[in-house]
């Protein structure tokens, strides 16, 4: 059974901001996304800044309110439905790891204080002596010590920052961990730890995963599955360990060829030189998109891509790609 089911998610913003903005210029962020995730699953969503994955993430806990589709939490919760008390209690079950630690940890607490700082509003709380032995249990896990309680978060390098941040999502023991570019800011020597970390505690813990980052490799070590966004849209999805060797689409197909600077398959060396370089930020959609979303982009484009929108097809290697040519 599923943690979490979403079917045909959608969120658009208003284009411009202020009491005195005008209605009716939007910024279409998430558009008719679907995935669902399983119990001990760590499922990716990766692309290009800009792309939507954060936004949808954040539309997971309610963060932002969706504007169409269906969110569901062990098949029978319809989140979107939630009312104050019930959606308290669903995100009790679902913490969220912000991308950066120092501004997520308040400065002025404690790293106790700031772990337990939801903890003791929670259906959960065991009040103040038993909560600080599952603090300094959980701070333990996170690979700190128990004598780091006292200290504040400007003490710590961002590597043991964010591991605070982990221990703070895992003290009410979730379900499912969303996890929001959380070794991007880190060095490539200290994003190999936390990705070790977050392993061990989906193992020891058979703790679900949604992991937000805009690097393929990172999330192809850590991830079971991977989906692909490219403005606000699902492109591809397949299992992590077979993504590299059987990437369908072309623009999952861009994202590997760039780290490693070779032409993807059916690309010449000058198509590829020639597109724009990815991971870099993708241009927001301010109108409904028309045809395919990369179309703009893709060395392979052809006419139809420009005037009909491709359907999610399965690939024959257990995935789906939402493009003409599958």
């Amino acid at each position: 059974m599923p943690v979490i089911t979403v079917t045909n998610l959608s969120k658009r913003f208003n284009l411009e901001a202020g009491f005195f903005a005008r209605f009716g210029r939007f910024v279409y962020a998430v558009n008719d996304v679907s995935f669902s995730i399983g119990k001990n699953e760590s499922y990716g969503l990766v692309g290009e800044s800009g792309c939507g994955k954060t936004t949808t993430a954040r539309l997971l806990v309610r963060m932002y309110e969706s504007d169409g589709g269906d969110i569901f939490f062990n098949d029978s919760i319809d989140v979107r439905r939630l009312k104050s008390g019930e959606l308290k209690q669903y995100r009790e079950k679902v913490k969220y790891v912000f991308q950066d630690p120092a501004r997520s940890l308040n400065p002025r607490m404690t790293v106790y204080e700031a772990l337990i700082s939801g903890y003791r509003f929670s259906s959960r709380w065991p009040g103040q002596k038993r909560a600080r032995i599952e603090a300094a249990a959980i701070l333990e896990e996170a690979g700190l010590s128990a004598a780091d309680l006292e200290r504040r978060p400007a003490e710590f390098s961002g590597g043991q920052r964010q591991r605070i941040s982990i221990a703070r999502g895992l003290l009410m023991e979730p379900e499912l961990l969303i996890c929001d570019e959380v070794v991007s800011a880190l060095d490539v020597s200290i994003q190999g730890q936390i990705l070790n970390l977050l392993l061990d505690i989906k193992s020891r813990r058979s703790l679900s995963f949604l992991f937000i980052a805009h690097d393929l490799k990172v999330a192809s070590y850590f991830c079971d599955r991977i989906g692909v966004m490219y403005r606000g849209e699902l492109m591809e999805e397949a299992p992590a360990e077979d993504l590299y060797r059987n990437a369908a689409h072309p623009y999952t197909k861009l994202l590997f060829s760039a780290a490693s600077r070779i032409p993807f398959d059916g690309a010449s060396a000058e198509a590829a030189a020639a597109s724009p370089a990815p991971l870099g930020e993708v241009k927001t959609a301010t109108a409904r998109i028309v045809g395919c979303a990369f179309a703009e982009r893709c060395p392979l484009v052809e006419e139809r891509c420009l005037r009909e929108r491709p359907a999610l097809r399965e690939t024959g290697a257990g995935g789906l790609a939402r493009c003409h040519r599958v």
